[in-house]
């Protein structure tokens, strides 16, 4: 199985660039293996991704914005459901993967292990994120107050 993340390269828009990069840096933090497809270097691909995203998911001018994600042919979502996905710890179900080995999902009873537990209460983890997750989040944060530095700059500069 693929992932493959159609990007625009040469985009002139911020906002799409950040959003390709979010989906990029999220999945390289999780160790999920993918394809970056530019869609501005490469007709063929803009046109597949034009043809595969289904028409309830296209906007009203028939033309889907990058980023769009798929898994081999099978169309997952753009960046709005990503980022649901996201919110709701729920990617590798997005992407249509299966997670690693020892993923919980938030709100997951841990079963006790034979002869541990026993007359104890089951417990809910209140955070059940993996190391990368927590990492990713980490980067994120950092991220966020990098664009929030530049942003500053620039309204600084505006004003001289």
């Amino acid at each position: 199985m693929v992932i493959k993340v159609f990007l625009a390269s040469s985009s002139g828009s911020t906002a799409i660039k950040k959003k390709q990069q979010d989906v990029l840096g999220f999945l390289e933090a999780l160790k999920i293996d993918f394809t970056q497809l530019d869609i501005a270097c490469s007709e063929d691909n803009r046109m597949w991704m034009r043809e595969n995203v289904p028409g309830e998911k296209k906007p009203a001018n028939g033309i889907p914005l990058p980023p769009q994600i798929f898994n081999e042919e099978s169309y997952c979502g753009d960046y709005e459901t990503f980022f649901d996905a996201k919110e709701d710890n729920d990617v590798y179900t997005f992407l249509g993967i299966p997670p690693p080995e020892g993923f919980k999902k938030r709100g997951e009873v841990e079963e006790p292990q034979e002869g541990e537990g026993e007359g104890e209460d089951e417990k809910v983890e209140e955070d059940l994120m993996s190391e990368d997750e927590e990492e990713l989040r980490q980067l994120e944060d950092e991220d966020e107050a990098q664009a929030t530095e530049e942003e500053e700059e620039e309204e600084e500069g505006e004003e001289d």
